[in-house]
């Protein structure tokens, strides 16, 4: 018998917080790091999102973010594609940390799953489902 498959790691992007998102995922037993947490801080500011993805990506972790114009991006498509990130975003800007949190563990399921397949893709997440954007 093989040992249960552990659940990936996930990378949150900046734009999910430092504190509030990550503290309420880790209660939820989420296993992440954030992008302050990786490159420290005041460097995680300066980081450019092309090179975070591809970081992420190259470690195997999912990513976790909010960015409502992602797919209209073409450096940061470019860099999920040819990286094969996963990538699980929230697309409303407006949502408090509670909202954002919440998106996340109502999805857990869909988002375990579908991390668990090959990328490259970007997954929407909304309140009950997750909904693929690229490809």
């Amino acid at each position: 018998m093989s040992p249960p498959e552990q659940p990936p790691r996930f990378f949150l992007d900046r734009s999910l917080g430092r504190t509030a998102v990550p503290e309420a995922l880790r209660a939820d037993r989420w296993n992440l790091i954030t992008l302050a947490e990786h490159y420290d801080m005041p460097a995680d500011e300066q980081v450019a999102d092309t090179e975070w993805i591809e970081e992420a990506a190259k470690r195997g972790w999912p990513i976790l973010m909010k960015d409502k114009r992602i797919r209209h991006r073409q450096a940061e498509i470019t860099a999920v594609a040819q990286r094969k990130a996963r990538c699980f975003v929230i697309t409303r800007g407006d949502l408090p940390s509670a909202d954002m949190t919440q998106r996340f563990i109502a999805n857990k399921a869909a988002i375990l799953a579908a991390a668990a397949q090959p990328g490259a893709y970007i997954y929407s997440v909304q309140t009950d489902r997750i909904s693929r954007l690229y490809p």
